[in-house]
């Protein structure tokens, strides 16, 4: 168990979201907000996972199509598009998600390692996994994710 899992009483509290039809999650402590999809501001010469910047009550952040950024296809915007607003490495970045599914809370227990299979690395952008009825919930380190080349290091955060 990774000793950096904020818990509460009763568990690991996790936001739980859909990008191309899996299921994934990160902590609520690492959550600012969750707003609806809003059209953004493409920049010129951006990496291919930014999508764009956006204006959050006068600070300007950067957007980051997640599915991307994790090396799965673009996610296509919908009504039900969501981005969910982080703080990962004291910069604020915002996450295109196919739609947040969830808030939950779960034991620690229930976090299973992540099987070293074909290449993949346990200590790589997951956690853990959650096995949860039929669903499995890959369980994100957004601090492992953007710990290299975070947007917010070319868009500074008031």
């Amino acid at each position: 168990m990774n000793a950096s899992f904020k818990t509460s009483d009763s568990g690991l509290e996790i936001i739980a979201f859909m990008l191309n039809n899996q299921q994934f999650c990160v902590r609520t402590t690492s959550i600012r907000e969750i707003r609806g999809w809003a059209p953004v501001t493409p920049l010129p010469h951006a990496p291919t996972d930014v999508l764009g910047v956006m204006n959050l009550r006068g600070m300007v952040i950067p957007i980051v199509d997640l599915s991307v950024k994790l090396g799965m296809p673009p996610t296509a915007t919908s009504e039900r598009s969501a981005i969910v607003v982080t703080n990962v490495g004291g910069k604020t970045i915002g996450l295109m998600v196919d739609r947040v599914s969830d808030i939950l809370t779960v034991a620690t227990g229930e976090l299973q390692p992540v099987p070293v299979a074909a290449g993949i690395t346990s200590g790589s952008y997951a956690e853990g996994i959650f096995a949860r009825d039929k669903e499995m919930i890959c369980f994100l380190n957004l601090d492992a994710i953007f710990s290299t080349d975070t947007p917010g290091d070319w868009v500074e955060a008031a």
